[in-house]
């Protein structure tokens, strides 16, 4: 699976068989706040989102910035599996 990561509009993609699964986020004092993750209904259940969260949370460590999970799913995630 491919992810772009848009460092302009602070945001991960990934296209998949013609729908795009995404990861907001904003940047604020080494601060990256995860605003909100979205797949699309047809391609749910795959772990697009594990993936996105994954990219970002790697290009997050990259930079050394912290990450405050804002939206349900990234804080769920991070309870799961840990920063």
């Amino acid at each position: 699976m491919l992810i772009h990561h848009d460092v302009n509009k602070q945001q991960f993609t990934a296209d998949i068989e013609g729908h795009r699964s995404v990861l907001d986020y904003t940047l604020a004092q080494n601060v990256m706040t995860i605003t909100h993750t979205g797949v699309p209904p047809a391609i749910r259940g795959r772990g697009i989102a594990a993936e996105l969260m994954r990219a970002a949370l790697a290009a997050a460590g990259a930079a050394r910035w912290t990450v405050n999970p804002a939206c349900s799913y990234a804080a769920a995630y991070l309870r799961r599996h840990g920063s």
